[in-house]
């Protein structure tokens, strides 16, 4: 095993054309590494490709053509030691209702081929916080109690890399707590971490690399501290002690007056210090009675790349 969990390479998958319509091209030739011990974010509006990805990755979805290798193991050499390096929670709640929490993770190892001395049932329900809930049929379990039983079926086979297919989607704050807890504990004991999500916050707060997928394509690929400075604009917010007729002007800075009054200074950070901002209020007679500053966050991001696709 390299220094990549995953690598991809020119992935195609194109669905056929049926009852008149024309083939759909869901991934066009993507290419992709995600590092080993990292926790990625894979991103992208509906439609995007992503679903399609992770479900070539989970060997579900056949792929038209490209390579795919999980934790060293090439996908049609070794299919058997790629699938079984990887687990996917998947966003839909796919629980038959008639077995008990331990009965779906017995069921799933033995499905994995792992002997009955090395299944860790007991203990992967007490991560989830499952535990008392081991023997109640999953039918009674509420939907977060569901979510979590998808976490712990996905680590029954001790995965080297884990996929979290919208993991909070629907759940509450407590719920989602504690699946990011479980997730920066597995994390650090080494597990790769593949995340979906449609709050960005959460892929801003708990990603190392992210990925944004538009079309099929790969439009972004970089650190998350690099992604949020492509967007270098800052947004300074004064509010001036008293009423201002006459707004402040420097090279490098645009400026608006909001309807209370405040002036809102636009600028890029490494052309125009903020310095620049203040030495421009200062310079036109305005006394300061509070200010803020503002930058661009992953949603910022997000929109801006995919929105430049759709142009």
């Amino acid at each position: 095993m390299g220094e990549n969990a995953i690598e991809i390479r020119g992935l195609e998958k194109i669905y056929g054309a049926s009852k008149g319509s024309p083939a759909k091209p869901a991934l066009k030739g993507v290419d992709l590494d995600i590092p080993a011990g990292s926790v990625f974010g894979l991103l992208g509006p509906n439609g995007a490709g992503k679903s399609t990805l992770i479900n070539i990755l989970a060997g579900l979805v056949v792929k038209t053509a490209g390579q795919v290798t999980i934790w060293g193991f090439d996908q049609d050499v070794n299919p058997r030691q790629s699938r079984a390096s990887i687990g996917v929670m998947p966003q839909e709640l796919n629980l038959d209702p008639f077995f008990t929490p331990r009965a779906a993770l017995e069921v799933q190892a033995g499905l994995y081929g792992v002997p009955k001395s090395q299944r860790r049932s007991d203990e992967i329900l007490a991560l989830v916080g499952l535990e008392d809930k081991a023997e109640a049929y999953a039918r009674t379990l509420s939907g977060g109690m569901r979510r979590r039983l998808l976490l712990a079926k996905a680590l029954v086979h001790q995965p080297h890399v884990l996929v979290l297919d919208e993991p909070t989607a629907g759940v509450d704050i407590e719920l989602r707590q504690m699946l990011w807890q479980n997730v920066r504990r597995l994390n650090e004991q080494g597990m790769t971490v593949i995340l979906t999500t449609h709050y960005l916050e959460e892929a801003e707060e708990m990603c190392d690399e992210i990925a944004i997928i538009n079309f099929g394509e790969v439009v972004a690929r970089d650190s998350t501290a690099n992604l949020l400075e492509r967007l270098d604009s800052k947004t300074m917010i004064i509010h001036p002690d008293s009423d201002v007729t006459e707004l402040p002007q420097a090279p490098g800075l645009t400026v608006e007056k909001r309807a209370d009054g405040a002036l809102v200074f636009t600028y890029q950070s490494r052309e125009t210090p903020a310095e620049a901002v203040l030495e421009a209020v200062r310079g036109a007679g305005i006394r300061i009675r509070d200010v803020k500053t503002e930058q661009a966050d992953l949603q910022d991001v997000f929109l801006e790349l995919t929105r430049s696709r759709q142009a």
